[in-house]
């Protein structure tokens, strides 16, 4: 799936680039994510790794996929642009990146989840009991690296960071809520999916400038590029969850579909009208009354049937143009900051890297 502005294409120079910026922040930040992990009491540590990808459930040495390590790429250029070194940044990417596992091992067994990145969720593996355990442990671990550094900016760091996380949480409510509701319009969708998404990232794109000692003005915008992106990033997800491809997304076909979400091109598809938002709205209206076990007992073609509705109404048209307008948007952002050129030029790679994402 290509979802990229007609204006904007991808280059070698650009794989290269985002490839780099990728790996740079995997390499300064998984040594101290893992020394964190290891401060957790047994069993939580070995919980812990097992979702990180660096064992197997058996606890053997595992080079399974973590992920693509977005955020703390983000994190590190955004020291770059306060004019700081890359290494400034890290406490904030570890930072970012222990919040963001603890909500995914949260998601994973609220929404019922049994797989991500190609393996048995930490839930399933281990139990509820862990996932939540293991959960609050990287969540209280993300507010003390930060603080232990100690210093006004690490205080600065942590408000944002805590703040976000707090929408985060709203976000993940919301997305609940709106499971067992037939009517969601797209601006609550987006509401909610700003707060679940966009608000994390903009605390990844922001929180080591600020560590680097940005002023609030600088850290503001970067937060809206950030934002922004988030939503960009979501609207691709959410196109994902209904049309990717399992072995690039890890997850089960049609996973959106199969836990009701009421995702971007699920409620723009409702909010056009027609023959098709109709018929799709009416199989929704039912879906309520059923069980989760009644609407899981559904085969493949009923899914298949449904993302077909959905595409027919628009709503897959419609999502991808709240990509492109999401990411036009975060660029924006980047207009009102003084920065150095290749540290702008790599915010625009890991913008459209986002947006074009195929897996």
């Amino acid at each position: 799936m290509n979802t990229a502005s007609p204006a904007r294409t991808r280059s070698t120079g650009d794989f290269a680039r985002v490839n780099a910026l990728l790996a740079r922040g995997r390499t300064l930040a998984t040594p101290v994510l893992r020394a964190a992990v290891d401060r957790l009491a047994p069993p939580m540590d070995t919980v812990a790794a097992y979702h990180f990808g660096w064992i197997d459930a058996e606890g053997r040495p595992s080079d399974a996929d973590g992920g693509k390590a977005v955020r703390p790429a983000l994190a590190l250029v955004s020291a770059e642009a306060a004019g700081a070194p890359p290494e400034t940044g890290v406490p904030g990417a570890v930072a970012v990146e222990l919040v963001h596992n603890f909500s995914l091992l949260h998601d994973d067994l609220m929404d019922g989840d049994e797989q991500r990145r190609h393996r048995d969720t930490v839930w399933k593996v281990h139990g509820p009991a862990q996932a939540i355990l293991v959960g609050d442990a990287l969540f209280a671990l993300a507010g003390e690296l930060l603080l232990e550094l100690g210093t006004v900016d690490a205080g600065r760091a942590t408000r944002r960071l805590t703040s976000a996380t707090r929408k985060l949480i709203d976000g993940q409510a919301q997305d609940i809520s709106y499971e067992g509701r037939v009517h969601v319009s797209v601006a609550e969708c987006l509401e909610m999916e700003g707060n679940k998404t966009g608000a994390l990232l903009a605390c990844a794109t922001s929180i080591g400038a600020v560590l680097g000692g940005a002023d609030d003005r600088t850290a503001d915008a970067l937060e809206a590029y950030g934002f922004h992106l988030g939503l960009s990033f979501q609207a691709v997800d959410d196109l994902l969850g209904v049309w990717g491809d399992p072995e690039s997304t890890g997850k089960q076909t049609w996973s959106d579909l199969r836990q009701r979400k009421k995702s971007l091109p699920v409620v723009a598809a409702l909010a056009a009208g027609g023959t098709a938002a109709g018929r799709l709205g009416e199989l929704m209206a039912a879906d309520v009354k059923k069980s989760q076990r009644e609407f899981e007992d559904f085969d493949e073609a009923e899914f298949a049937a449904r993302a077909a509705l959905i595409e027919e109404a628009g709503g897959r048209d419609a999502t991808t143009a709240i990509a492109r307008e999401q990411h036009h948007k975060a660029l924006e952002a980047l207009d009102g900051i003084d920065m150095p050129d290749p540290v702008r030029e790599e915010l625009v790679a890991l913008a459209d890297f986002v947006v074009v994402r195929q897996k």
